[in-house]
């Protein structure tokens, strides 16, 4: 028998998984057990051909490899090392692997190849109370992001026997030729280079004071208006506004960026994500999915950042009522037959929309040519339930050639950044007894208990509540922005003008 350990991933949680092997006195076989999908069951033709290669061929015997727990469904290539190391430890040619996490893929040629989601899957052997880790030389810098793992970057599967006792003079030991590192993706602090500038905003004083308080409490935000009234330019600025992340939140966001694959992660993420979808992406690509264990989509990536939908109503009415739940709950919980992954999804969503098809219908909207009936259509796209959790809606107008031309009021992004983080930290201190950071984060029980403002602070919002103007919901919402604005007011707490302009900032101003 011989023994070895890795993990396995069902979305961003972690498994251990023990793999036994055991050498039989039968005809020549290879059986693999619990549960592998296909591209695990392949994995015995590689393993035999890079044990061969790399000069430690494995047993002409019966090898039976058990994946423990057996009812745990597993996938992908990165069990390849741990299966070779149990394997060979069972035929007595490597020494027993201890408590050794082994993650890499195999090539044919024996060299370790770097695996998706090595920082979830390392992050997980660490909390189950293991420390020493093999992998590919190309996956070392990315598992060693994890404080308290011991990690050792292999190149090749010669290398990883020699340090398990296997006989140098019959090992393959040449050093390989390529190096299949991945390009890196990630930066560690700091602004991002040519990050998009605020300053580079002409006019639209409301909604730039729309976007610094959105940034300063987690907000969501609606820009409606015409073609070229900078609506996108806005939303594309709103990252630059965020403050960097703390180091669990950078944990959180790499380790998402780490299991999506398009890059090997190289540091910390220290900067909030952008995403934006283009508005044919499907339900799946925008909140995760696909066969098998589910992926992670947009919503996940834009994890404790800014999902931006351009032309929002042009998305399907699906798509867009999927982003409901997460909204509320912060999290996404896909079910397929295959399992059941969880990934966090707590992001500010930000929506551009012109108010018609034709976009001509703001002001005046004497150009526009679409009927009553095709503007109601096309903002009705966007349902009411997804409108009633946006906390900020706005109308953005056309500028004027006075206003482009200016150059007045044109604060950079660094000196709003600056108050958005003074903001930021009255809220981490006020809420710091609550568990929470945010003002967007804060629950209806806390703003009408611990938070409750006097009823002459909120006459203008319980009168919209009564007639119906407002639901529950919104009400909430807007007790949160009056918060948020007070913070940026530098005040203990709001007053009813900034529940009345919270209220406003509420209200869009709809044409159709």
């Amino acid at each position: 028998m011989g023994r070895a350990f890795s993990v396995a991933l069902v979305g961003l949680e972690g498994h251990i998984v023990e793999v036994e092997a055991d050498i039989g006195q039968t005809l020549p076989n290879f059986v693999l057990l619990g549960l592998p999908d296909a591209s695990l069951n392949e994995a015995k033709e590689r393993i035999r051909a890079a044990a061969h290669n790399s000069g430690i061929p494995l047993s002409r015997r019966k090898i039976t490899v058990n994946l423990v727990p057996a009812s745990l469904p597993k996938r992908g290539s990165a069990f390849d090392l741990s299966i070779v190391m149990a394997a060979l430890s069972a035929a007595g040619d490597v020494r027993g692997t201890g408590r050794t996490v082994f993650i890499a893929e195999l090539g044919l040629d024996g060299r370790l190849r770097p695996v998706r989601g090595i920082l979830p899957a390392v992050i997980a052997a660490v909390r189950a109370g293991f420390s020493d880790f093999a992998v590919a030389a190309a996956n070392q810098g990315e598992a060693a992001l994890v404080p308290g793992a011991n990690v050792t970057g292999y190149q090749s599967l010669a290398r990883v026997a020699l340090d398990f006792g296997a006989r140098a003079q019959e090992l393959v030991l040449e050093r390989p030729a390529e190096d299949d590192a991945l390009p890196p993706v990630a930066v560690a602090g700091g602004a991002v280079p040519g990050e998009p500038d605020l300053a580079d905003v002409a006019g639209q004083a409301e909604a730039r004071i729309a976007l610094e308080v959105a940034a300063a409490g987690g907000h969501h935000l609606l820009l409606v208006g015409p073609p070229g009234a900078g609506k996108t330019m806005l939303a594309e600025r709103l990252p630059g506004l965020l403050p960097d992340l703390d180091d669990a939140e950078a944990m959180e966001v790499t380790a998402i960026h780490s299991l999506d694959g398009h890059g090997q992660v190289s540091a910390l993420i220290r900067r909030p994500p952008y995403e934006r979808p283009h508005h044919t992406a499907s339900t799946v690509a925008i909140i995760g999915g696909g066969s098998g264990i589910p992926h992670p989509g947009s919503a996940s990536r834009a994890h404790h950042g800014v999902l931006f939908l351009d032309e929002a109503p042009e998305y399907e009415r699906r798509v867009l009522d999927a982003l409901r739940q997460p909204l509320e709950s912060g999290e996404l919980i896909l079910h397929r037959s295959a399992g059941t992954a969880s990934y966090p999804a707590r992001f500010q969503l930000v929506m551009a929309a012109n108010p018609c098809p034709c976009g001509k219908a703001a002001g005046k909207g004497q150009d526009c040519t679409c009927t009553a009936m095709a503007r109601r259509r096309y903002f009705g796209r966007l349902s009411g339930p997804l409108l009633d959790r946006v906390d900020i809606q706005l109308q953005v107008n056309r500028l004027s050639l006075a206003e482009l031309s200016s150059t007045e009021n044109r604060e950079s992004s660094t000196v709003v950044a600056a108050r958005v983080s003074l903001a930021r930290r009255r809220q981490r201190q006020r809420l710091a007894a609550h568990g929470l950071v945010r003002n967007a984060d804060v629950t209806g029980r806390l703003l009408r208990g611990v938070f409750r403002l006097p009823p002459r602070t909120t006459t203008v919002l319980d009168r919209a509540l009564e007639t119906g103007a407002l639901t529950a919901r919104g009400y909430d919402r807007v007790l949160r922005l009056a918060w948020t604005l007070a913070d940026l007011a530098e005040i203990d707490e709001p007053g009813s003008h900034e529940v009345g302009l919270a209220l406003t900032m509420r209200q869009r101003g709809m044409s159709a």
